[in-house]
């Protein structure tokens, strides 16, 4: 219990402690963790400040595999989009005879559904109505004619801003009756975050590394019978593709997921940020929603369903604009009164950000004079991704100790290190994760920063490390060179 000293001030003014101290903080902000943006890349950016102040290292520069983020890995933006974004900002570009007819005709059609014609006015909360119709026309076109309302596309920050408000309306109750999120390990950590922050039960299902992070239903049904015994699990959370994995699941693993969510009424959300992120032969994207219509009326007239996009993956990587949307399928009536109410609180996601992802879900047409270029551009960015992903995946398996399933998808790897008893004895006298320590002395070492596996969750008496496949690739050769060189190093010295 923290103790609030007043003092007497000569003025005769009472001087109190502070109001907000760590002890009287909301508990659940301090139990949130985010290890994509946590100790290592803080380090990482101390490092990057004494390289510039003269300070001599092992290296000369700080390479970041830590995050998904295209464009600071040297990912090139799409011209049509950028240039159509660029009249949007600045109408009077409208008048330039450099930019394409089509570019033109885009811009006007934007600025003359925003308020004042203006990207700086605010819009409806749920988003733009023209750029909902056009999401709307896009799920249809995705998911081979199968019907989409606008009234159920919400426009949003980013998926993962989507992603918090669903799981605010889903987290509810006390003690055995607390809401319960089923989620993968490895996770994407923002839904540990957001669950800690919530105070929400945290269900783990294990993805199956033997069998290239496949997702089984019987581990579904494991997770889900242990925790009835402590919470009411109500949600089924999927990444697809993966992340941290990479995996693909396949349209009947999507159908048993669909099956088995119905069954046991769990609400589904489904993260499909990385749908065009799609590699390795044989694999395709199946969307929810699509599987879920074509299972017929017994699944699509009842399971709830909410499925997110965004337009900072695939070939876009715009990260920084915060475009994304959220559909949700059969949701209560009066409950959509209450999710419109939620959004509304923030009054409105980003203009340009729902600028950007209108351009994203209705890009340019054969006959437009941009079709070219884009297609040109699109299609270079998904294959060098491809090329970087089966790479990393061959020269990571040539290291004694690293074991790299197929990266089949997304933008990471996530490979399994195997550690000397030393070195896991070693960091637990130091009070850090096992892979932590890997990380940490990695970085120390050579200039690379990844992330531990311990902070997107594994089974126990397993380390991993995530690494982004963005740089371009004489960087990430760079990486994947100095990474095997530190591990068998590390491995010698701790033997």
């Amino acid at each position: 219990m923290s103790i609030i000293v007043c003092e007497m001030a000569e003025n005769g003014l009472l001087h109190h402690g502070k109001v907000l101290t760590v002890d009287t903080m909301n508990p659940n902000v301090k139990r949130v963790e985010y290890a994509v943006r946590g100790p290592i890349v803080q380090r990482a950016l101390q490092i990057e400040k004494e390289l510039k102040e003269g300070v001599k290292k092992p290296f000369t520069e700080v390479i970041k595999a830590n995050i998904g983020d295209c464009h600071a890995m040297g990912q090139k933006p799409i011209t049509f989009f950028r240039q159509v974004l660029a009249l949007c900002s600045y109408p009077e570009l409208l008048e330039d005879n450099k930019f394409p007819e089509d570019v033109k005709n885009r811009a006007r059609r934007i600025l003359q559904a925003c308020a004042g014609r203006s990207l700086g006015a605010y819009s409806a909360s749920q988003g733009i109505e023209l750029v909902r119709r056009d999401v709307a026309q896009y799920i249809e076109r995705r998911d081979g004619g199968i019907p989409c309302n606008p009234d159920n596309i919400y426009l949003t920050a980013g998926a993962s801003d989507a992603i918090m408000t669903m799981l605010k309306l889903l987290v509810s109750g006390e003690g055995p009756s607390r809401t319960g999120v089923m989620i993968s390990i490895p996770q994407y950590p923002l839904y540990s975050a957001a669950l800690a922050e919530l105070a929400a039960v945290q269900i783990n299902y294990y993805l199956d590394e033997e069998k290239c992070w496949s997702l089984d239903v019987s581990e579904l049904r494991r997770a889900l019978e242990a925790a009835r015994k402590h919470c009411r699990p109500r949600v089924l959370c999927i990444i697809n593709p993966g992340n941290p994995t990479g995996q693909v699941q396949s349209r009947q693993c999507v159908e048993d997921v669909i099956q088995f969510a119905a069954e046991e009424n769990l609400f589904l959300m489904a993260d499909e940020v990385y749908q065009d992120n799609v590699y390795a032969e044989g694999c395709q994207f199946h969307s929810f929603k699509k599987v879920l219509f074509e299972m017929g009326p017994e699944y699509s007239d009842k399971l709830e369903l909410a499925s997110f996009h965004s337009t900072s993956k695939c070939y876009m990587g715009e990260c920084g604009f915060r475009g994304g949307y959220m559909e949700v399928v059969n949701l209560d009536p009066e409950v959509k009164v209450q999710l419109t109410k939620l959004v509304s609180v923030r009054l409105c996601p980003s203009v340009p950000g729902q600028a950007l992802l209108d351009l994203v879900v209705n890009p340019p047409q054969p006959g437009e004079p941009s079709y070219g270029t884009f297609i040109k551009e699109r299609s270079h960015t998904l294959e060098v991704l491809a090329e970087k992903a089966k790479m990393t995946q061959e020269i990571l398996n040539q290291v004694p100790g690293i074991t790299c399933n197929p990266v089949q998808g997304a933008m990471y790897t996530f490979p399994q290190i195997q550690l000397p008893p030393k070195a896991i004895a070693e960091a637990k006298e130091k009070g850090q994760a096992p892979d932590m320590f890997y990380c940490m002395k990695l970085l120390e070492e050579k200039g690379i920063c990844l992330v531990p596996g311990s902070g997107f969750g594994q089974r126990d008496g397993t380390y991993h490390f995530r690494m982004t496949i963005l740089p371009p690739t004489e960087k990430l050769k760079i990486v994947l060179d100095k990474v095997k060189e530190f591990h068998q190093s590390f491995t010698e010295q701790y033997s």
